[in-house]
């Protein structure tokens, strides 16, 4: 049997006769997904093309957390950069959502603790999502003056449906692991303890299934529940792009910086 690689800074991987494990592994940061996470994420998700013997894949996050989201303290492109270069920059993070959308193999999220912004992004690109008691989930990004990115708001739509997803979006509201579950994001729930277990045990489950049928089936269901979202949300990396130009934004990171509440114009 051929091994997945794991020859990475940011994610580990391992691999147990059919199953592997992606591990964001950045715990330090509660796994804050860097532009070089992301690109590491992508290469990972995309490497298992060539592993046949691989029918499904777990996506969990070392320590405490699934993923906090962006890394805030990330470079960005530079400013005075050419605005084409700019917009390639900002697509990392839909380049690793759509790498792991496309990933043949069945894929589970075994999630603890946060998955805020991107950190939730990365969650509902998987097929499942096994969720422990402390595991929640908030899009911050409406409070910081920015729209979300990375092609997911499809993702969550899917998942809860309009009004529950201008809840969490729009919103920001912070959701429960009993919330999550109620409302179909999550499959499972389990303690803590037993994350892990749970997730394993479902992989197995999946591993057992012919895997060309299985994963045929997989590939038709994603087209059709994002055949919308992927004709139109190629926009978001410009939406962002323009908001993050906006008075609003700058009063959003000022606000946070300072522990006040902003005062947003619309401008």
């Amino acid at each position: 049997m051929t091994q997945a690689p794991d020859h990475y800074t940011h994610v580990k991987i391992s691999q147990s006769g059919p199953i592997a494990t992606i591990a964001l592994s950045r715990p330090e940061r509660a796994n804050a997904l860097s532009y070089d996470h992301l690109a590491e994420l992508e290469q990972a998700a995309l490497s298992f093309r060539e592993f046949a013997d691989v029918r499904v894949v777990i996506i969990t996050g070392a320590g405490k957390h699934f993923s906090s989201g962006a890394d805030l303290q990330d470079s960005a492109a530079p400013a005075d950069a050419p605005l084409v270069q700019r917009r390639r920059h900002v697509r990392m993070g839909q380049r690793a959502i759509q790498a792991i959308l496309s990933m043949d193999q069945i894929t589970i999220a075994a999630w603890r603790g946060a998955a805020m912004g991107g950190g939730a992004c990365v969650a509902t690109a998987c097929d499942f999502r096994v969720g422990s008691h402390s595991a929640f989930m908030q899009y911050p990004e409406v409070d910081l003056g920015i729209n979300l990115m990375w092609k997911s708001l499809p993702l969550i739509l899917a998942l809860v449906g309009p009004a529950r997803a201008k809840r969490l979006v729009a919103g920001a509201e912070r959701v429960s692991a009993k919330t999550l579950y109620d409302w179909g994001v999550l499959d499972y729930l389990t303690a803590d303890a037993a994350l892990m277990d749970k997730a394993q045990e479902m992989a197995e489950e999946y591993a057992t299934k012919p895997p060309i049928a299985a994963q045929m089936i997989k590939q038709s269901a994603n087209h059709l529940a994002y055949a919308l979202g992927n004709s139109i949300m190629h926009m978001d990396s410009d939406q962002y792009l323009l908001s993050a130009t906006s008075d609003d934004r700058s009063a959003a990171i000022a606000a946070k910086l300072n522990q006040r509440e902003p005062d947003f114009t619309g401008n």
